[in-house]
């Protein structure tokens, strides 16, 4: 008779786990299919509108793009930044914390359960002595012993994919959070190559700088000695002591340069400042620029740009929200249950006469409550359409970064091809007039202006070749590469 009470007891729990399974399968909230198109023939086109005629390639670029410079000096330092830059280890840290509610959202779908032990120990009152009026204390019935323990379990069941839709949101918001550390790789890298190059810069215009100095320090001393022997003006004097003052005046604020390019260097590193100085501080060449320049084409940049893909995965999991939502309008079905032994020796509390257990449905419908339901569907649909609108503004500002970085570099090419020309003339024009005033057909001014101009042109190719590095530099970072994938 107890086994049959009990299986009646019992029916209707697999039905209501049948009932739950079914209904599970409903999801309610729009599926994502996709961001929108943007600039579909920009997009779609084989080539950027600002591809340079010449120094290009059409395949992709590899993600390391920095080892094209073959400067071993920089692959130090970019992997040196990339393992502890403390931006980086940020994005990091804002990876992992996207990843941890992810797994949160994910438990919520599974049973809470919860273990409880208790003890209670309490005396009651004499009654009789009570109910009598007698004023003499008593000890009353003596003390009452009470041991209990239980395990009991809820599971709200996602009858309409409320918590799937917000397992969906975590999942595309932690997907966005780690194309935004790719983001902060890709920042980083063209950084410390910028200023690196920012380094070798001003250093070879120091040194360029000196040697001119020197050199016209060499012609001071001897026009001073052909004075003493009269066969030089006291104007020739003081004209070239003029240009030697000028040159190296113009020393001192490089030196400064230099100095700030160390300290950025050292904390883009994860270092204090001054903590390269040993290792940098010696200038070397310009890195050699490769001859040509793998680019891609729009649709590899939609597929490489981090911040396009960050963008894409908020309207994800915005669309996400809308459903989580949405399943607000529905009842809630949640099964609960409980497994006891209650006694008094804690000896006796297996005993199978003290196990008790409770099953139960548990079934919710905040029906009164649509305004604001209603009102959080609102608030998800217009937050999706603002990621919708971020997304079309982050690809039209990508199309737009790729061909101006594309124009650019591809004209700064040719203004250094223009520049190398100016040297080798001014060079030329140097050698000569040097001759000449050895000859003693030509003037130290004309001397000193041709000295000048060739200064001036020698300075000009390092801060033209300088920049059409950093142009190569930014061109990388507007194509989104650098970045490298992260363990899950």
């Amino acid at each position: 008779m107890p086994l049959r009470r009990s299986s009646q007891l019992l029916s209707p729990l697999p039905l209501a786990l049948f009932a739950a399974w079914a209904l599970s399968a409903c999801t309610v909230g729009p599926d994502y299919r996709g961001a929108p198109p943007v600039a579909a023939s920009a997009v779609q086109a084989g080539a950027f509108v600002r591809t340079p005629a010449t120094g290009t390639t059409a395949a992709p670029a590899p993600s390391a793009w920095w080892r094209a410079l073959d400067d071993a000096q920089l692959d130090t330092l970019i992997a040196a930044a990339l393992t502890h830059n403390p931006d980086l280890h940020a994005a990091q840290a804002r990876l992992r914390e996207a990843r941890a509610q992810l797994r949160q959202k994910e438990a919520n779908e599974l049973p809470k359960t919860s273990a409880t032990v208790a003890a209670l120990r309490t005396r009651e009152p004499n009654l009789s002595s009570l109910l009598s009026g007698s004023s003499q204390s008593s000890s009353g019935g003596g003390p009452l012993q009470l041991y209990a323990a239980a395990f009991d379990a809820s599971w709200e069941i996602d009858l309409f994919g409320g918590k799937r839709r917000a397992v969906e949101a975590a999942s595309d918001e932690a997907d966005a959070v780690d194309a935004d550390l790719a983001d902060t790789q890709v920042s980083l890298a063209a950084e410390v190559a910028q200023a690196y190059i920012d380094l070798r810069d001003v250093q070879q215009r120091l040194a360029l700088g000196t040697r001119s100095a020197d050199l016209q320090q060499q012609m001071l001393t001897l026009t001073e000695a052909r004075r003493a022997r009269g066969t030089a003006a006291e104007v020739d004097v003081e004209r070239l002591r003029g240009q030697v003052e000028t040159t190296r005046a113009a020393l001192v604020p490089l030196a400064a340069q230099i100095a700030d390019a160390l300290d950025r260097l050292a904390v883009l590193t994860g270092q204090p400042p001054g903590a390269l100085d040993a290792e940098l501080a010696g200038p070397r060449p310009l890195p050699a620029l490769p001859a040509q320049t793998p680019i891609g084409n729009p649709t590899a940049l939609l597929q490489q740009r981090p911040d396009i893909r960050a963008a894409e995965r908020r309207l994800a999991s915005s669309n996400a929200q809308i459903g989580e939502h949405i399943a607000d309008y529905f009842p809630k079905l949640t099964l609960m249950g409980e497994l006891g032994f209650t006694a008094a020796n804690p000896g006796h509390l297996t005993r199978k006469q003290n196990f008790s257990w409770i099953g139960a449905p548990y079934l919710q419908w905040n029906a009164l409550d649509f305004g604001r339901t209603a009102a959080s569907v609102r608030g998800a649909e217009a937050s999706r359409d603002e990621a919708g609108a971020k997304y079309e503004q982050a690809v039209l500002t990508a199309l737009q970064d790729a061909n101006g970085a594309l124009s650019r570099y591809g004209h700064q090419r040719e203004h250094v091809v223009r520049l190398e020309q100016v040297q080798v003339s001014a060079d030329h024009a140097a050698a000569l007039m040097q001759q000449r005033y050895a000859a003693g057909v030509a003037t130290l001014i004309d001397l000193l202006d041709t000295q000048r101009t060739q200064f001036s042109a020698q300075q000009d190719v390092v801060a033209g070749q300088a920049e059409l590095l950093k142009d190569f530099v930014s061109l990388q970072k507007s194509l989104g590469l650098g970045w490298q994938a992260q363990a899950g």
